[in-house]
C-alpha cells in the first residue's frame, strides 16, 4: 500500500514542482500530507463546495462536465505541477465547484485548506506564480472552447490521436468523453480512419500508422 507523504520529503518534493512555495514558511510547509488517492476516486463534484486547493506530487486528475444526458467533456487534466482551474475559481470566487474532478491513475495530492490558501497568497511569489498557471489554465480552455465550436469531429478525433503517440491504449467510450460525443460517432470515425490506412484498430488499442494524414485532418486540410 502506498503510504502518505509529509514533513520535510513532501515539502522537498512540492518545493521542486511548485517553486514558488520555497518562500513560504518551511513549517507549514512541512506539516503538509499528500494522500494516497485509487484511481478512479472522484475528488469533487457539480455544486460541492470547494475543500481547498490540491497540489498534486503525482498521479493525474481529469476535470469533466457532464450533460443531462449523462456525455462528458474533459476540459482539462491536472499533473504534478499543474493547478486545478475549476478549484482556484471555487476559492477566489467563494462558489460552489463547477466541474467534476476524477484520478485517473493512481494519485497523491496534498490539499491546501482555504484559510491557509488565501493566507499565501499575501507572498508575491506564491501569487504570481497561481495566478500565471491559472492564465495559462483558461488559454487552454479557451482553445477547448474553440475546437468545440468550431472544428469538426474528425478534425478534433484526429487531433486527439496524433497527440498520444505512436501507440495508444484507450477505448472508443474514453475517447467520446474527451471529445464530449457519443461512442458510436466515434467508432465510426475510428473505421473511416482504418479505412483510410492512418490507423489500425484492435481492443482497446489504437496504432497511428499515417501521422501526417492525421495531423493534416486535425488541421482540416484535405488529404
Amino acid at each position: 500500500m502506498t503510504l502518505p507523504l509529509s514533513g520535510e520529503t513532501l515539502a522537498a518534493e512540492l518545493t521542486t514542482l511548485y517553486p514558488a512555495l520555497g518562500a513560504l514558511n518551511s513549517t507549514e510547509l512541512n506539516a503538509l500530507t499528500a494522500h494516497p488517492i485509487p484511481a478512479g476516486t472522484t475528488l469533487f463534484d457539480v455544486s460541492q463546495p470547494c475543500q481547498g486547493f490540491p497540489l498534486v506530487v503525482e498521479g493525474e486528475v481529469k476535470v469533466l462536465r457532464r450533460s443531462a444526458e449523462g456525455r462528458s467533456l474533459v476540459l482539462y487534466r491536472v499533473v504534478a505541477g499543474d493547478i486545478c482551474l475549476v478549484s482556484s475559481a471555487s476559492l477566489f470566487g467563494h462558489t460552489t465547484m463547477t466541474a467534476t474532478g476524477v484520478a485517473t491513475l493512481p494519485t497523491r495530492l496534498s490539499l491546501i485548506p482555504p484559510d491557509t490558501f488565501f493566507r499565501w497568497l499575501e507572498h508575491a511569489a506564491f501569487r504570481e506564480s497561481v495566478l500565471g498557471l491559472y492564465a495559462e489554465r483558461m488559454a487552454e480552455l479557451a482553445l477547448l472552447i474553440d475546437a468545440v465550436a468550431f472544428q469538426r469531429l474528425d478534425q478534433r478525433l484526429a487531433g486527439l490521436l496524433v497527440g498520444h503517440g505512436r501507440d495508444i491504449t484507450t477505448t472508443h467510450q474514453a475517447l467520446a468523453d474527451e471529445l464530449g460525443t457519443v461512442r458510436e460517432i466515434v467508432t465510426r470515425l475510428l473505421h473511416r480512419f482504418e479505412g483510410e490506412g492512418w490507423i489500425s484498430l484492435a481492443r482497446e488499442h489504437v496504432r497511428i500508422l499515417d501521422s501526417a494524414a492525421l495531423r493534416a485532418c486535425a488541421n482540416g486540410l484535405a488529404v
